[in-house]
């Protein structure tokens, strides 16, 4: 089975340039961050609750736990939310898409009928996505393989990326890691 395409950075704009076009664009913004910042399943962003991401007096939190009811295999994570997308959640907020009303157990994203995502979706709303892009070969999972990548070319350890990514197996963490030719010539010029 193929694996979803990693972008490169010069990607990542052109599919975020596409998006800022695109009708609820920053709600559609923040799921792509969730995926590429958090490395969040499109199940699991779909899923997501207001008070996931923010505290009772709306703070943004420093830490979402990944309830065991959504995620995965049915085991709860930690994934810390670093500086960017706590500015991309900012983002969302000030736009005026997460509605200011909204409950801490209402859905994060909704869809234009006001109701949440299902998770097959959002997985069409971000095919179609990175297809108006461009981008051949980027599925809903793209996001979650440039996660993994980005962290293991920064030389954090395999055991904490599978750790934020929820992986049982070193392995499988292991068959998320893109290799690219740019990237093997950055290696050797560490010699």
């Amino acid at each position: 089975m193929r694996q979803a395409r990693v972008l490169t950075e010069p990607e990542l704009k052109r599919l975020l340039a596409v998006v800022a076009q695109s009708r609820y664009a920053e709600r559609n913004r923040l799921a792509f961050m969730l995926s590429h910042l958090a490395g969040l399943r499109v199940g699991e962003i779909a899923c997501l609750l207001g008070g996931d991401l923010f505290e009772a007096d709306g703070v943004i939190r420093e830490r979402l736990v990944v309830r065991a009811s959504i995620a995965k295999g049915g085991h709860e994570r930690v994934v810390f939310l670093g500086d960017r997308l706590r500015h991309e959640i900012e983002r969302f907020r000030r736009s005026g898409e997460e509605g200011k009303k909204r409950k801490p157990n209402a859905p994060l994203l909704v869809t234009q009928k006001h109701t949440a995502f299902s998770p097959n979706t959002l997985c069409q709303l971000m095919n179609r996505m990175y297809a108006a892009a461009g981008l051949d070969g980027a599925t809903s999972h793209s996001g979650r393989r440039w996660f993994i990548t980005k962290l293991a070319n920064s030389s954090v350890s395999t055991k904490v990326i599978m750790t934020l990514a929820g992986h049982k197996h070193m392995t499988t963490t292991q068959r998320y890691i893109d290799v690219r030719e740019d990237m093997m010539r950055a290696a050797v010029e560490h010699l």
